[in-house]
């Protein structure tokens, strides 16, 4: 048998220490955590115990206390007032359209100004729609109501349309960063096989981008799927509104049905809160890839 060297023991036990030492807990960062964890909790806990209340416990107990009995009526009761089915068709077809066409618009001009960033042209481009980050929609929303009434886009599908022009910025400059760390050299390998510029994208491009794909398409659904302003101005058919839109009539019409209000507004969080738990993963990696070159 050999000798076991002292000095390699020691070693070993000190790289098992390591790793408990390297991961001691930060009470300081698992207190503000927590603190953070709460913010977000709480007030979901309020909305789901108000949506569960009679209107005798909504307006007589604490919002924090929890039902009992639970009222399920209210859901019922929200799915009538809003025409619901209605509202959630439109909102989910104008989510789906500026989805779809931020993904393949946002792409393909940040591939285009990706690959030519030494013409003139596509470098300036790239910081003309920077500037545009910095134009918040409520500056041009006169401006935006009259075109689009001119050009007979005060629809739905017209409100789509300027969700994914007015994500552009945010979402080139996402995608740009991402491009600059995809090597060359694969897009020349493709293009000695034969390729043209469209079947590199589509076919090489494009599946890398994945992970991008899913960051601007989740943050491009929560943006469309929430955005009151934007429709509230553009669509001139009350009949054609989206769900945030329509439950504005809750701070209107029916302003004392608090547990009514907070049903229907658990019906239409409900999509987001599944998309984004579904996509948080590939958000982050998106972020960070994007964020590394």
């Amino acid at each position: 048998m050999t000798a076991i060297d002292p000095t390699v023991t020691a070693r070993a036990a000190e790289a098992i220490k390591a790793p408990k030492e390297r991961y001691r807990v930060s009470w300081f960062q698992t207190t503000l955590l927590v603190l953070g964890t709460l913010v977000v909790l709480v007030p979901l806990y309020f909305a789901v115990s108000m949506a569960l209340k009679s209107d005798r416990q909504a307006a007589s107990g604490s919002g924090f206390a929890w039902p009992a009995p639970i009222e399920l009526g209210n859901f019922k009761t929200a799915w009538e007032l809003t025409d619901f089915p209605r509202a959630f068709g439109i909102s989910l077809t104008v989510t789906a359209i500026a989805v779809v066409g931020q993904l393949i618009v946002s792409s393909l001009a940040s591939y285009a100004i990706a690959r030519n960033w030494n013409r003139r042209l596509f470098k300036w481009s790239y910081f003309y729609l920077l500037a545009a980050m910095f134009i918040p929609f409520p500056v041009v929303a006169l401006p935006q109501v009259k075109l689009t009434s001119l050009a007979g886009l005060d629809n739905p599908f017209g409100v789509a349309v300027l969700h994914i022009l007015f994500a552009m910025s945010f979402n080139v400059l996402l995608y740009t960063a991402f491009l600059r760390s995809i090597p060359h050299e694969l897009e020349e390998s493709a293009r000695m096989d034969g390729c043209t510029t469209w079947q590199v994208f589509w076919k090489l491009i494009l599946p890398l981008l994945a992970p991008m794909n899913a960051t601007v398409g989740i943050f491009a659904f929560l943006s469309s799927w929430n955005d009151f302003m934007m429709p509230s101005l553009i669509i001139s058919d009350p009949s054609l509104q989206t769900i945030p839109v329509v439950q504005n009539i809750f701070q209107l019409k029916f302003a004392s049905n608090y547990n009514v209000a907070f049903a229907s507004y658990l019906m239409a969080m409900a999509p987001t809160l599944i998309a984004y738990l579904f996509a948080q993963r590939w958000v982050m990696s998106g972020v960070t890839r994007g964020a590394i070159k």
